[in-house]
């Protein structure tokens, strides 16, 4: 079924799994620090786990290197030296690779942020989520509005003219005014990129077993259309549902996640995609979750908990869950490249979200509406199988 006549771009993700408390609304693959953090046993393990993987990517040029977590920045920037130092002996980085380093506030300082910059980071992610004192406490981050706007100008002082900031909304008793606020700061602080997310309870969190009390949808529609405004006066531009960018400093990274690029994942928790021309097939996989199992598995090299391929329905449905939350969406002709699929596949759903004011059409490009990327999993679901779709619907 897959007809794949190249393959697409392809990134490194790196994850980092340990932090120094868990937030009560984060459902990544993240540990508290208990008994410090085995950096040289884990790095030594990461290189394994590349190595394992390397031949099925064998000569294709790396393009974005993301460190993700958990909190990256907990580790040395000797160790984030050594790391990159033994990843460009293995691997073709392109000229210019964009090198993301997730750092959180209370973590780092300017003496750490100039070692991560000298080691070959050249991008930095700050979670900052809010600069309200309360607000702060309720979501149980550790660091202080000091501390986020210390963080941000220590990373112009490091010599980092490329960084996020991570930015999340309606958080437990948040007024607009208090979320426009955090916006107008966050602006102030001149970072290239901004992440202004809503804040969603997923299970297996704190929060979903002791629900707060969130907004309601009025005013987190309130909140994402003002906060938005605002956003783009200041020039910033929305290219993704919950990203915002100067002029040319979209993630690559991430856009590589959303248009349905390639990406070797290694560490604790991570995953891949690779395509294969050579079987025409796409292959996925997952690396053991928790810490100590990772690293037990070091000594028999298998990391992984689980490899499969992806059936063309998968892949159909990753595709555009990833390629509409983008500002302009995707083109037929990129749908068939990056899924090996024809697009002929895409007419049943896509005439339904049409029809549904979800969806729109442009020429060769297809992206959602401003309400289909509100409701993006009623959008998603036109291309169900129809049983599914219908229980999906009520």
């Amino acid at each position: 079924m897959f007809n794949f006549t190249t393959t697409p771009p392809l990134s490194l993700y790196i994850h980092i799994p340990w932090c120094v408390r868990k937030c009560p609304y984060c459902d990544f693959n993240s540990h508290e620090v208990r008994d410090g953090i085995p950096e040289a046993e884990y790095i030594a393990a990461l290189i394994t786990d590349l190595e394992q993987d390397l031949p099925a990517a064998w000569g294709r040029p790396v393009e974005t290197v993301f460190f993700g977590g958990g909190t990256p920045s907990l580790f040395s920037p000797e160790g984030i030296n050594r790391l990159l130092g033994e990843l460009r002996a293995r691997i073709i980085l392109k000229p210019g690779a964009e090198i993301t380093l997730e750092a959180n506030p209370g973590t780092v300082d300017l003496e750490r942020l100039q070692g991560f910059r000298a080691a070959g980071i050249n991008r930095l992610s700050i979670g900052v989520q809010s600069f309200q004192p309360d607000l702060l406490e309720k979501i149980g981050r550790i660091h202080s509005r000091h501390d986020a706007i210390r963080t941000a100008e220590a990373a112009h002082d490091a010599g980092f003219d490329n960084f996020n900031i991570d930015l999340m909304f309606g958080l437990p008793g948040q007024t607009e005014q208090q979320a426009l606020s955090d916006v107008r700061m966050t602006m102030d602080l001149e970072p290239a990129h901004i992440s202004w997310y809503e804040l969603t309870i997923e299970p297996n969190t704190l929060f979903y077993r002791h629900p707060p009390h969130l907004p309601d949808e009025n005013l987190l529609c309130e909140m994402q259309s003002a906060g938005h405004a605002l956003l783009e006066q200041r020039g910033y531009g929305r290219y993704e549902v919950s990203a915002y960018a100067q002029g040319g400093r979209q993630c690559r990274h991430n856009l590589n996640y959303w248009q349905f690029g390639d990406y070797l994942g290694i560490g604790a928790g991570a995953h891949g995609k690779l395509t294969d021309t050579v079987r025409q097939a796409i292959h996925r996989s997952a690396r053991r979750r928790h810490p100590r199992d990772y690293l037990d598995a070091h000594g028999s090299g298998d990391f992984c908990s689980a490899r499969w391929e992806l059936a063309p329905g998968d892949a159909i449905l990753e595709f555009l869950m990833n390629a509409l939350r983008l500002e302009h969406g995707f083109s037929t002709s990129a749908f068939a490249a990056v899924t090996g699929l024809p697009p002929a596949l895409l007419e049943s759903g896509a005439a339904r979200g049409v029809d549904e004011g979800l969806l729109v059409h442009a020429g060769d490009r297809w992206h959602a509406s401003k309400n289909g990327q509100r409701y993006l999993n009623n959008l998603l679901a036109f291309w169900l199988p129809e049983t599914t779709t219908d229980a999906h619907a009520r």
